[in-house]
């Protein structure tokens, strides 16, 4: 059985159908430490700001909000590349240092 919390796509088209703006940010490559794997999603609900799913943790994850509430407004979807050293990785949800790119978009 899935929880609703994990169900990015489901909650995504449920929150559409409700009329609510999202924006969907998915993982598309990493490079050195990432606590989430390429593939990865999260859905933000741009009205309520709730979001299901995960992308990484942390300010990383903060970022991605802000961006998919932009992304939403523009209409227009952003490759987001978000990189720290080990000294900075834990404050930006990075485990160990690393590299990610995401990309958001509004969903329709």
């Amino acid at each position: 059985m899935t929880d609703k919390r994990d169900d990015v796509l489901g909650t995504t088209m449920a929150w559409r159908e409700a009329g609510h703006p999202v924006a969907l940010a998915t993982v598309v490559e990493t490079w050195g430490s990432s606590p989430r794997p390429v593939g990865s999603q999260l859905a933000v609900n741009c009205q309520s700001l709730e979001m299901v799913g995960s992308v990484s943790g942390g300010c990383v994850e903060a970022a991605v909000i802000n961006v998919a509430k932009d992304v939403v407004s523009s209409g227009k979807s952003q490759l987001q590349t978000f990189s720290v050293s080990s000294d900075l990785a834990w404050e930006f949800g990075l485990i160990c240092g690393g590299t990610l790119k995401v990309f958001i978009e509004p969903v329709e």
